[in-house]
């Protein structure tokens, strides 16, 4: 019995080490949060303007039969800079981009548009993540195409890979 209680700690640091050699094998696909807002009309919000003399985002401006995307996105966020050049695209194709800034500073905003590029109609700023929670987004970057009467058809979650930009683009025209 005492054999058996001096070889129960390396048994517990053997399974632990099997757990976590079987989570870090998964790829982390287990951690992906689907909204549950997709196919529902967007909850009803307006939020400040993140910019000065820009424009905010508000729920009313979804029902007006324009399909739009909802990008939330914030300074800090490292693959928001990694998506930055297919959103550019995504706008130089005719896609109407909004943006939702996460627990963000104007100035740092300003800075990150400047130097990375800025795609976006209106700018909302969603400090304590609010509408970005309300939405069903467990993170930044994430992407919503809404159609025109306001109702969440498409979500793509993390960065806007260049392979993800045709998917995208099916969406947004499949919401019009």
């Amino acid at each position: 019995m005492k054999k058996l209680i001096l070889w129960l700690p390396l048994a517990v640091f053997a399974i632990f080490i099997v757990t976590v050699a079987m989570r870090l094998g998964s790829g982390g696909q287990e951690a992906i949060v689907r909204s549950k807002m997709v196919g529902q009309k967007l909850p009803e919000f307006t939020l400040p303007a993140a910019l000065e003399g820009r424009p905010s985002v508000k729920s009313a401006d979804y029902a007006r039969g324009e399909a739009r995307v909802i990008n939330i996105f914030a300074s800090w966020c490292v693959p928001c800079i990694a998506e930055a050049p297919q959103l550019l695209e995504l706008e130089q194709r005719g896609v109407p981009i909004d943006a939702i800034a996460i627990r963000d500073k104007s100035e740092d905003i300003e800075e990150f548009l400047r130097r990375w590029g800025d795609p976006y109609r209106n700018i909302g700023s969603d400090v304590a993540s609010q509408v970005q929670f309300a939405l069903g987004s467990s993170g930044v970057p994430e992407t919503f195409v809404v159609d025109g009467s306001g109702t969440i058809r498409y979500q793509h979650i993390g960065d806007i890979k260049a392979e993800d930009v045709p998917e995208i683009l099916a969406a947004y025209e499949a919401a019009k």
